[in-house]
């Protein structure tokens, strides 16, 4: 999963980022409401973690053009003002879940990962597939109740894989979503990496569909 943190207070951005990305998240910053902009528009975000109290307007205004254009990715926003006038206003301008600062990190992970996971359809923190199973919550993945240990590239390639399933997922959907911009990598990369979770989890349950992408299933005689 990929996220875009749109935050100008540098210390709290590297904090967050820091969170985030232990807790096996992709993460871009933008300080300006600008160059948050400019990267909706151009990259591939699974949620963007909105400040409002931006240097260059507030944030509601890219929030509010977002939503008007058909950008419809899911908006946690982060702000210091209490009001119920200002979370009204940013709930009208499209905002999807709001957490007021100062803030507990473990809150913002568990609204971010809910977000997520209901853009793609799931109310429950459990994502089940068959006896495949990923506790959005806590990263631990389970085959038949039995632990499956994944490297973090692993675990970010299943978790997409597994939102999106029975959806087939594109070589380029993949590289955009799961891994880093600066290290995007060639198909080949992907194919390594899905072979390896195949033998984890069974050559089965990731069908490759040439020339087409990728689709998480459950076997047939576990549906």
């Amino acid at each position: 999963m990929k996220v875009l943190l749109v935050e100008d207070d540098t210390a709290l951005a590297e904090a967050l980022g820091e969170a985030l990305g232990e807790a096996g998240l992709l993460w871009e910053h933008a300080a300006t409401g600008n160059a948050a902009d400019y990267l909706v528009r151009v990259e591939s975000y699974d949620a963007v973690i909105l400040d409002l109290g931006l240097p260059d307007g507030d944030g509601t205004r890219w929030l509010a053009a977002w939503r008007e254009d058909g950008i419809d990715l899911p908006v946690l926003v982060l702000t210091a003002r209490e009001r119920w006038s200002d979370k009204a206003a940013g709930f009208s301008a499209g905002a999807d879940d709001y957490v007021t600062k100062p803030f507990e990190t473990a809150e913002v992970l568990f609204r971010l990962r809910a977000l997520v996971r209901r853009s793609h359809g799931h109310s429950h923190p459990i994502l089940r597939l068959g006896e495949l199973a990923l506790d959005t919550h806590t990263g631990s993945v389970t085959l038949a109740g039995r632990p499956i240990t994944l490297t973090a590239q692993e675990s970010r390639l299943l978790a997409y894989l597994l939102h999106a399933a029975p959806r087939i997922v594109s070589r380029i959907e993949l590289s955009e979503h799961v891994y880093d911009r600066d290290h995007e990598p060639d198909s080949n990369v992907i194919d390594v990496q899905v072979s390896r979770l195949r033998r984890k989890l069974g050559n089965q349950r990731i069908v490759t569909l040439r020339g087409q992408g990728y689709r998480l299933v459950a076997p047939e005689d576990e549906q």
